[in-house]
């Protein structure tokens, strides 16, 4: 296993369960000391996984990791997490994960004006709070790495229903790459990462469990093997969408399972 990360300090959104608790853990296999942040410490009502579950299991492997509990829909929550977790790691985020996201659909001509505005405040929003907030020590220092979990249907062709959520993501993206730009030369990386296919999340189970064929599905250890990646990637990967089954094939990549100790199936 390699120790990318060794001596760096991390933040994840959305680590309660999912893709964010896996990049957690394996942020933390690799050496990082994580702040994991999320809604709630304890378990969720209807859904798998907490902050908690995932600080334990980061503790039983050797790792370090601090639990910050902030509703990423109140910008005034928000507000405070980065400094937490500067205190709480001992100085500066290195790497900022930004997956965290609101996944609400339904039809554009109906869809509640809370649900829109949730949309966009989980989802484009408070990314880019924490990317602001993160980013004068990154300057300060000449490095950092910001990677913004992302989805397909940003661009047109997903199911209408989606189109609200999708447009969400696009701002994300459109951000993403826009700060990016705002950053060459500073040695700041700001990248985003969607999945190629569904990952069978806790959420994603109960969205869509068991309506998906096994060429619709890839794996938790692939999509998290990409997303780690970008979390210590070079220059030249900055200010691109990346979708991660072809960015493993484009980097080589093999991978591993959440502890990065034995390979894994993609």
């Amino acid at each position: 296993m390699t120790r990318r990360f060794e001596g760096r300090r991390a933040l994840v959104t959305g680590a309660s369960r999912g893709i964010g608790a896996a990049v957690a853990v394996r942020l933390a296999a690799e050496g990082a000391s994580v702040a994991l942040v999320a809604r709630t410490m304890e378990e969720h009502q209807h859904l798998a996984g907490s902050l908690a579950r995932t600080v334990e299991r980061i503790h039983s492997r050797g790792g370090e990791a601090v639990p910050i509990v902030a509703d990423l829909n109140d910008a005034g929550d928000r507000g405070r997490i980065v400094p937490e977790a500067v205190a709480a790691l001992g100085g500066p985020v290195d790497v900022l994960v930004n997956n965290a996201a609101a996944a609400m659909y339904g039809p554009v001509a109906s869809i509640p004006l809370k649900r829109r505005r949730i949309l966009f405040e989980v989802n484009a929003l408070a990314p880019l709070d924490l990317a602001q907030d993160a980013l004068p020590a990154m300057v300060e220092r000449g490095e950092g790495w910001i990677v913004n979990v992302t989805s397909a249907t940003a661009r047109p062709g997903a199911s209408p229903t989606m189109a609200l959520y999708g447009a969400s993501k696009a701002a994300l993206n459109r951000m993403t790459v826009g700060l990016a730009e705002e950053l060459g030369g500073t040695g700041i990386r700001v990248t985003g990462i969607e999945p190629r296919a569904a990952v069978m999340t806790e959420g994603a189970e109960a969205l869509v469990g068991g309506s998906l064929s096994e060429d619709q599905i890839e794996s938790l250890e692939a999509m998290t093997e990409a997303t780690v990646a970008l979390c210590a990637c070079a220059t030249a990967l900055s200010g691109r969408i990346w979708v991660s089954l072809d960015l493993i094939a484009e980097l080589g990549l093999t991978v591993y399972d959440l502890d990065g100790a034995n390979r894994a199936t993609v």
